[in-house]
């Protein structure tokens, strides 16, 4: 069999396996989607011991290896991607409302992380190769082990060339990615443990915080109400409806007029008669006002049924009007229609001639149902093309995203620039693009991504992520180190690095700065910039919003201060110790 085959076999042993054990849970707790990391370790160990499997040599990287940190990485780029279209849309909006707050919690989880580890090293725990990637493994962040390795390297170099046993003073940059891989997976059980511990101490319901996160997102967002009005002020007789007050300020809609039994189509040139009952779509506040200037409420149901009225809602999905005003399109006069609301990402607004067009609008339309299903036609209104993943703009985004993270950041005094990377940077400029995209290419193109196909790219990514990790890990020697070298004693040290600024924190930041707990389990997440933590933060809600959202907001600082801070950590423990570099 060849590598490529057995190695895809390998891979998807380990997911099956681990999708099925985060199917476990016990009273609704469980691994979920990290299972997938701990069966990895369980494939790898087994694969290197019966077929051979070797992923890392004293050299470097065998040709395995080398698949296999491609494949990985490739999954992590797909899966910080989806996060970052999913969020994007709404991402600033948040940013300003909570933002601060949460990153100023996850400043407290780094330093308080890099203090333990400092501490650890000066009480002669461990060394400083070890706690770099101690550390590196406990916040499960890949990047800085990175570079934690590359500035052991410069620093063991630079105290080699003159004459110094760099091992014996803890620059041996082969100790790195070992400590690390001891440390990584029960760096993720700790998030994964806090998470759930701070749910049972507090007995969060998972259906009150996500309830409670929709209804704060939705404060300050236009509330649409519908009232039906009986026209009884004469000065309005005959007038036509855009002389009704609000309307041409597009205020208030009138979605249909009932005269005696007869249902009308609402035109802006229509007459109205004395006793016409209006249904008015708007603002409360405006509708209320409109309401007492022409007449009085009526309890009269305005019902489409058994008349030659009907309502539909139209899709945007034909590409030739995005970016183009909804007045342009005149479908009230071409199509003896009136379009009462305009819906784009959940929420409702009043539409106004000048409002540009979207892909993926949603148009609430009156009519006859021949005028809809022609006026379906110049807007789209195609289920087929809704559901359709753009290629195009995937792959232009990971261009993009791939080049913003490999742009080097130099800081004065660390021998390696800081970097986004392979995950900062995708997931920052599909942030970017989500929003600003269509804008940016004048409406020729779109960044949005149906729902099914957003869960496919996440979840085939982060599975292929963990699932190496594991198997890289297991096939690496964690079972040995574990057992008969200084694993476990690094793994009981990483322990307190991941779960004590973490616990504390998370406590702290539900009781006293009130965060939402499927928020804050999102930020602890992105505090360790760990995506399988996110991925059991998205499972514990169907909709995954709230977490992803957490998680988005501190992620670019977070791994900016991740990546500076092992470097940080080894110049204080240099200079203490009173080396010279």
């Amino acid at each position: 069999m060849s590598s490529v085959a057995s190695l895809t076999l390998a891979i998807s042993a380990a997911a099956v396996l681990g999708i099925l054990l985060g199917m476990v849970r016990y009273r609704g707790i469980g691994l979920g989607i990290g299972g997938v990391l701990f069966s990895g370790i369980i494939v790898g160990h087994f694969s290197h011991e019966y077929f051979d499997l070797t992923v890392r040599t004293a050299e470097g990287l065998t040709a395995a290896g080398s698949i296999l940190s491609y494949v990985q990485e490739f999954g992590l780029i797909l899966f910080v991607y989806a996060i970052g279209v999913q969020v994007g849309p709404s991402f600033f909006a948040t940013l300003r409302s909570v933002g601060a707050k949460l990153i100023g919690w996850v400043l407290i989880i780094i330093v308080a992380g890099c203090s333990i580890a400092l501490t650890l090293f000066f009480c002669g725990v461990v060394p400083i190769d070890v706690m770099v990637g101690m550390y590196s493994g406990a916040i499960t962040n890949t990047p800085a082990l990175g570079a934690a390795t590359q500035m052991i390297h410069d620093v063991g170099a630079a105290l080699a060339a003159d004459g110094a046993d760099v091992a014996s003073l803890g620059f041996n940059e082969l100790m790195v990615p070992s400590a690390y891989a001891m440390a990584y997976p029960f760096g993720v059980c700790g998030l994964l443990l806090t998470m759930i511990l701070i749910r049972v101490i507090f007995r969060i319901s998972i259906e009150d915080e996500a309830d409670r996160y929709f209804k704060s997102k939705a404060q300050g967002k236009p509330t649409i109400s519908t009232s039906n009005v009986k026209l009884i002020n004469p000065d309005f007789f005959n007038k036509t409806i855009d002389d009704l007050p609000g309307v041409k300020e597009g205020k208030v809609v009138v979605s249909r007029v009932k005269r005696g039994t007869e249902l009308l189509v609402p035109h802006h040139d229509l007459q109205l008669q004395e006793n016409d009952t209006l249904h008015l779509v708007g603002v409360p506040s405006n509708v209320g006002n409109v309401a007492k200037l022409i007449g009085k409420l009526s309890a009269e149901v305005l019902t489409t049924r058994g008349t030659h009225i009907t309502v539909q809602r139209l899709v945007v999905t034909n590409s030739h009007i995005y970016g183009h005003p909804l007045g342009s399109l005149n479908l009230d006069t071409r199509f003896d229609l009136v379009v009462s609301r305009l819906i784009r990402s959940g929420v409702q607004f009043i539409p106004t001639p000048d409002m540009k067009l979207q892909f993926g609008d949603i148009l609430n339309v009156i009519g006859r149902e021949q005028d809809i299903k022609e006026a379906g036609k110049v807007v789209g209104n195609s289920n087929a093309e809704l559901h359709k993943v753009a290629m195009l703009p995937i792959f232009i985004g990971l261009i993009l995203g791939i080049l913003l993270g490999s742009i080097p950041i130099p800081v004065s005094g660390v021998p390696a620039p800081m970097k986004l990377g392979v995950a900062g940077g995708p997931l920052v400029m599909a942030i970017l693009l989500s929003r600003f995209g269509q804008t940016l290419t004048f409406n020729k193109m779109h960044w949005y991504i149906p729902a099914a196909g957003l869960s496919a790219l996440r979840e085939i990514g982060i599975t292929l992520f963990l699932s190496i990790v594991g198997i890289n890990a297991g096939a690496s020697g964690f079972w040995q180190t574990l057992t008969a070298g200084p694993g476990f004693s690094w793994m009981c040290w990483a322990t307190l690095i991941t779960f004590l600024p973490i616990f504390i924190v998370g406590i702290l930041a539900y009781k006293i700065s009130k965060v939402n707990y499927l928020v804050l389990c999102g930020m602890l997440a992105g505090s360790a910039t760990d995506p399988p933590a996110l991925a059991f933060a998205n499972g514990l809600y169907s909709n995954p919003e709230a977490s992803s959202m957490g998680y988005a907001t501190v992620y670019p600082l977070t791994m900016f201060m991740r990546i500076l801070s092992p470097q940080i950590m080894i110049i204080i423990a240099v200079l203490a110790s009173g080396m010279s570099i």
